[in-house]
């Protein structure tokens, strides 16, 4: 089993909002030795709540007094796409450093916003693109940068997923940023940024649900040196969920769920498997996007990840500006 990191418990984190996304990555801090010190909620009743079930000894009723909490460090945003941008700024301006959920805000200007105000105050701002930190993602970049791969042409990603399907679910409804783009299709975007970089030119079509949000988005995206990028993200449908990196020596094949711990297999031009990495993690694995953002803290690095620098955030919240400009979808508080 691939070892985790072990937190020091020298950092204090405060948890915004009570739902799923929030239990999952609490669950998985408390298990790596992280000191969850507070959790926030419109409710108290809900905040108190999730105190007494993961141990963590204060509630609060309200954002605002989560983020004014002086046993606080870091404020895990865990709400809905549309309130990203908000909480964010409200936990930096308390001086708080930041953990934002994916997709990083709605817009890439809302992005922008957010990582200048980040950098003016000298906090860590990060995105909790989870995928970037695992480690089967570093054995990926290791295996490209060995040259084993050749000159990489092509990367080829989906994530599609059966959710709920009636409108006044979250996931189908416009006003909460709802839809497959920023839940779903975020995750290859960010992919195709990752390995090939900014795309250079970009194209989107898309299929809508009657409540007005995206059920399905594929894109194609050229990249420098002309690699070209295809994604692949829908709420409707549940496929393979497994990614591809094509270069001239060979392919490396990341199984199903290729965004969370997964097989990673390098094979030749003959499909010869050269190489072969399985290494389970504990837990979910959300933990480590959590020890890059305590070594960050702990090292006064308000530059940001190497492995997803503030700045690339934005980048792929542009990106995403545009694939929504060309589908013709656009959220009520933009």
């Amino acid at each position: 089993m691939e070892p985790s990191p072990r937190s020091d418990g020298s950092v204090r984190w405060g948890v915004l909002a009570t739902g799923g996304i929030a239990r999952a990555f609490t669950r998985d801090l408390l298990a790596h030795d992280h000191r969850v010190t507070a959790v926030g909620s419109r409710s108290l009743a809900s905040a108190e709540s999730f105190a007494a079930e993961f141990g963590i000894p204060r509630a609060h009723g309200s954002y605002e007094d989560l983020v004014a909490d002086p046993e606080v460090d870091v404020v895990y945003i865990a709400t809905p796409h549309n309130f990203h941008a908000a909480n964010a700024e409200l936990a930096l301006e308390h001086g708080k450093h930041v953990l934002v959920e994916k997709a990083f805000t709605l817009t890439g200007e809302q992005a922008q916003r957010v990582t200048e105000l980040g950098r003016a105050r000298g906090l860590v701002v990060l995105e909790a693109m989870w995928t970037r930190f695992l480690p089967h993602m570093a054995h990926v970049h290791r295996l490209i940068d060995s040259g084993r791969l050749g000159q990489v042409r092509s990367v080829h990603a989906d994530h599609t997923q059966r959710l709920p399907q009636e409108d006044e679910h979250r996931i189908n409804n416009l006003r909460l940023g709802g839809g497959a783009l920023l839940d779903l299709g975020i995750y290859p975007v960010s992919f195709a940024w990752d390995i090939l970089g900014r795309p250079v030119d970009v194209r989107a079509r898309a299929a809508f649900r009657s409540s007005g949000v995206d059920a399905s988005v594929a894109t194609v995206f050229e990249h420098d040196g002309g690699a070209l990028s295809t994604t692949y993200c829908s709420s409707e449908t549940r496929g393979r969920n497994t990614a591809t990196i094509l270069g001239t020596e060979g392919r490396i094949e990341i199984a199903d769920t290729w965004y969370a711990p997964a097989p990673v297999t390098l094979l030749d031009n003959d499909g010869k498997v050269l190489d072969r990495y399985d290494e389970p993690v504990s837990g979910r694995g959300m933990q480590f996007q959590a020890a890059e953002l305590e070594r960050l803290v702990t090292a006064g690095d308000t530059a940001g990840s190497p492995l997803l620098r503030p700045e690339e955030s934005v980048g792929i919240m542009r990106t995403m500006d545009e694939i929504r400009s060309q589908i013709g979808l656009r959220y009520p508080d933009e």
